[in-house]
C-alpha cells in the first residue's frame, strides 16, 4: 500500500470515519431515514470491513454490542426506557448487523423517536415533580450508577426514579443557600432547554448518533461524521471559517453574542456587541427573516455562517437598551488566532527568577485544503510551535519549558511527529500498523532539535 493510501486509512479509521456522503419496530413515529442515508450507511459498513485494523466483520456479535451500545448512549442513566422497550428491541439483537449492510437504519431512527417520546413524558413529569411539596427530613436513597441500575419494569417505578431525582436536585439547590422558589425557577428553566434542544434533533444527528455506535463497536475512536460535523472538524484543523466574526452562546432560548473576534466583519461594523441577542437571521439584500428565538445554538450558526462576499441581515435586540435594531454584514474569513500555539514566560516572582516557558498546544493542527492548493502560509501546530520557541530564543532564552497538552483533543498525526522532532534530534516517533498487519515507522523528519532544556509535558 502506497503512503497516501496508508494515510488515508489511518485517518478515516484511526481518528474518524470521515464522509460525506426495514422494518419498523415502532410504526409511524416522528421523521425517518432519507434514501441518502441507505447510501451511506452501505458505504460505511463497507469501509468498516475493508480498513478497520481489527478486521472483524460486521456480524452478529457486532449486532448485539450495537444494541447496548446504542441504547445506552441515549439513556446512560436508564431514565427514559422501560424494561418492556428493551424487551421489545432484542428481537433485533441478531439483525441489525444485515440490515446495515443493505443500508436500513430504521431501528436507529425509530429508537431515537421513541427515546425523544419518552423524553418529552418526562419532562412533562419533571415540571410537575419541581412544584410538587417535598419532605427532606425523610431517609430516602437515590442510587446514581447505572451499572447498579436496572430498567424500570413499570411507569410507575419510572416515576419513583424522577421523584427522587428532582427531590435531590432540589436539596442540592438548597444545600447551596438557594431560596426554594428560585431553585423552582432554576430547574424549570433547565428542563425547559432540555426540551427545547432535545425537540429540534436533525435527522442527520439520528444517523450521527447511531453509526458511531457502530463504529464504536469496534474502538472508542472511529467515529462517523455528518457533513455538518465534518465542516466543524474542518474549521477546528484550519483554524479558520467564512462568517461574520462573533463567538455565539445559548441561553435561555436566546442566541447571545459572548465575543467580537477582533478583525472579523462585526468588529470591522461594530454595531453588534457583547451580550446582544440574536433573534432573527435573513440572508442575502431581501431575503426573509427566520427567527431564531428558541432555535438550537448549531441551527443558528449554519444561517449567520457563509459564503464569503455574501450578505446576512440580523434582526439585533440590543444589550443596552433592549431596542431591536437590523445589522446587515459581509461575511469573510475569520482567522481563530485564539485556538493557535500560544507561548508565555512566567512572571519571575513565581520561579525563582528564572525564565520559565509555557506553550499550550490546543490540538495539532494543520489546514491540508491550504497546503494542497500550494499555500506556503497554510496553518500548522508544528510551524506556530517553532515560532515560538524561536521568539523565546530571541529574547534571552529558556531555563525550562512547560508543554500544557491538558485540552488537546489531537488533530493530524503528521503535526504530532513534527512537533515532536523540534524536541529530538532524530529516531522514530510513532508506529502504525494497517489493516493487513503491516507496520511503519515515521521518523522524526526534522533535522536537529530546536530545544533540549528542561522539558516538562502536562497532560
Amino acid at each position: 500500500m502506497s503512503r497516501n493510501r496508508s494515510f488515508r486509512a489511518l485517518v478515516l479509521l484511526s481518528a474518524a470515519l470521515v464522509l460525506w456522503v426495514a422494518t419498523s419496530i415502532f410504526a409511524g413515529r416522528l421523521s425517518g431515514p432519507a434514501p441518502e442515508d441507505a447510501v451511506t450507511t452501505k458505504l460505511v459498513c463497507r469501509m468498516i470491513s475493508r480498513y478497520h485494523i481489527s478486521r472483524h466483520p460486521i456480524d452478529d456479535e457486532i449486532s448485539q454490542k450495537l444494541l447496548q451500545r446504542y441504547v445506552e448512549d441515549l439513556d446512560p442513566n436508564k431514565l427514559y426506557f422501560l424494561q418492556s422497550d428493551i424487551d421489545a428491541m432484542q428481537r433485533y439483537r441478531n439483525e441489525l448487523d444485515d440490515l446495515l449492510k443493505a443500508g436500513d437504519v430504521r431501528f436507529g431512527f425509530d429508537t431515537f423517536n421513541l427515546y425523544l417520546e419518552r423524553l418529552n413524558e418526562k419532562i412533562d413529569l419533571a415540571h410537575k415533580l419541581i412544584d410538587a411539596k417535598h419532605d427532606f427530613t425523610v431517609d430516602e436513597t437515590l442510587v446514581v450508577d447505572p451499572d447498579v441500575l436496572t430498567w424500570a419494569k413499570t411507569p410507575e417505578e419510572l416515576n419513583e426514579r424522577w421523584r427522587k431525582r428532582i427531590k435531590y436536585e432540589l436539596l442540592l439547590k438548597k444545600l447551596d443557600g438557594t431560596p426554594l422558589e428560585k431553585a423552582r425557577e432554576e430547574l424549570h428553566r433547565r428542563y425547559k432547554n432540555i426540551r427545547t434542544m432535545m425537540s429540534q434533533t436533525e435527522d442527520f444527528e439520528k444517523l450521527e448518533t447511531y453509526l458511531t455506535a457502530l463504529t464504536h463497536c469496534f474502538d472508542p475512536h472511529s467515529s462517523y461524521m455528518s457533513p455538518q460535523s465534518l465542516e466543524e472538524f474542518r474549521i477546528a484543523m484550519e483554524l479558520s471559517l467564512e462568517g461574520i466574526g462573533a463567538a455565539l452562546r445559548w441561553k435561555d432560548g436566546y442566541t447571545v453574542v459572548e465575543q467580537i473576534i477582533p478583525g472579523g466583519a462585526a468588529d470591522a461594523d461594530g454595531r453588534l456587541e457583547v451580550g446582544d441577542k440574536i433573534v432573527a437571521v435573513a440572508q442575502g439584500e431581501d431575503g426573509e427573516f427566520v427567527d431564531v428565538v428558541e432555535m438550537k445554538l448549531t441551527k443558528v450558526v449554519r444561517l449567520i455562517r457563509g459564503k464569503r462576499g455574501t450578505v446576512v441581515r440580523l434582526r439585533v435586540k440590543k444589550a443596552d437598551t433592549g431596542e431591536t435594531k437590523e445589522i446587515a454584514l459581509v461575511r469573510q474569513r475569520i482567522e481563530l488566532h485564539e485556538q493557535e500555539v500560544k507561548g508565555e514566560i512566567l512572571p519571575p516572582k513565581r520561579t525563582n527568577g528564572k525564565r520559565i516557558g509555557v506553550i499550550h498546544i490546543p490540538s495539532f493542527y494543520r489546514d491540508f485544503r491550504g497546503e494542497q492548493s500550494g499555500r506556503e502560509d497554510f496553518k500548522s501546530a508544528a510551524r506556530d510551535l517553532e515560532r515560538v520557541l524561536r521568539k523565546f530564543q530571541q529574547e534571552g532564552g529558556l531555563d525550562g519549558l512547560i508543554i500544557d497538552l491538558r485540552f488537546n483533543g489531537g488533530g493530524a498525526l503528521s503535526e504530532a511527529i513534527e512537533v515532536t522532532g523540534l524536541f529530538i534530534d532524530d529516531g522514530p516517533v510513532v508506529q502504525v500498523k494497517n489493516e493487513y498487519g503491516r507496520i511503519k515507522t515515521h521518523r522524526d523528519p526534522i533535522p536537529d532539535s530546536l530545544y533540549k532544556g528542561p522539558l516538562v509535558i502536562v497532560t
